[in-house]
């Protein structure tokens, strides 16, 4: 057998086998006491210690066979971002490879195979791709949200790529993504109309989509634009998926932690600019002189 180590000490017992390794030695060393172990059919971990995250995804490759491509969370995290942690492993393999594979791994059939960017000397699905991917198999709404959002902020896409992509892929599990890019889209051409906007005004750069809650945990809804310095939190419309509120009921326990909502009907960004950059200096000087307490039991959420 050759003494070079495989990839992230993973690799198959034809490989094995074509060392020189006969299925018997290979069987002994796999044993419960051997210094091996099976993580997947056909698949050898060349130690006894619990397979790392890695190792996990490098035996799903070598169980997928030569053409598979990495996607989901798992690309995404191979790309640099860093989307809502994931037990499942998912693959696309072409449309003619059948297999059954354990759990958590994943493998999709498709015609519409990516060409993989080879990253740490695995194949992955582009970003685009492989945001899509993981989008129609994940059920909690805020995770799907954060998960959409990543690639938006890093700008690897836009949220039309994201959609266009969701079209002409597989439909199972593409409505309620599909539906949440339609909002993330509005609020995206929305702020970008802020941001322009704000380039006129005499006020401090703020921070943008910025999920309120109480120290205790409760959400109070997302900013669009936030000033903690003045404790001013800018809504538009509801270009948000979860808005402040702007209700009497809610408007006692914003005031109480001391924070100014300035409520702007997204359309008079265009039609009353100079109007909306009064309101938001007089809101602004009005935050100030109520100020925002570091202790006030309101903050922005550290997720």
């Amino acid at each position: 057998m050759t003494s070079m180590t495989p990839p992230d000490n993973v690799t198959t017992t034809a490989r094995l086998r074509a060392a020189g390794l006969t299925t018997h030695a290979i069987a002994a060393r796999c044993r419960p006491s051997g210094p091996w172990q099976r993580v997947l059919p056909g698949v050898v971990l060349l130690s006894n210690r619990p397979p790392t995250r890695r190792q996990h995804v490098r035996s799903a490759l070598l169980y997928a066979g030569p053409q598979a491509v990495l996607t989901g969370t798992d690309a995404l995290r191979a790309h640099g971002l860093a989307p809502p942690v994931s037990e499942r492993i998912l693959l696309l393999v072409p449309a003619t490879r059948r297999l059954a594979p354990p759990a958590p791994l994943t493998i999709e059939r498709t015609t519409r195979l990516p060409v993989p960017v080879r990253t740490g000397g695995l194949p992955l699905a582009p970003v685009t791709r492989a945001t899509t991917d993981a989008a129609r198999h994940e059920p909690d709404p805020q995770r799907l949200q954060d998960l959409l959002v990543a690639p938006l902020r890093r700008g690897d896409c836009t949220a039309g790529d994201l959609h266009r992509e969701l079209n002409a892929g597989n439909q199972r599990g593409s409505a309620v993504p599909r539906s949440l890019l339609s909002d993330l889209a509005l609020t995206s051409t929305v702020h970008t109309t802020a941001q322009r906007l704000l380039q006129a005004a005499p006020l401090p750069p703020p921070l943008w989509r910025v999920p309120l809650h109480t120290r205790r945990g409760a959400p109070l809804g997302t900013a669009d634009a936030w000033w903690p310095e003045a404790g001013l939190a800018w809504r538009l419309g509801n270009a948000q998926p979860h808005p402040l509120p702007v209700t009497e009921q809610a408007r006692p326990v914003l005031t109480a932690a001391g924070i100014t909502v300035l409520h702007t009907d997204p359309v008079r960004l265009d039609t009353a600019a100079e109007t909306v950059i009064r309101e938001l200096v007089h809101a602004f000087s009005y935050a100030t002189t109520n100020p925002y307490p570091p202790d006030s039991g309101v903050s922005p959420c550290p997720c």
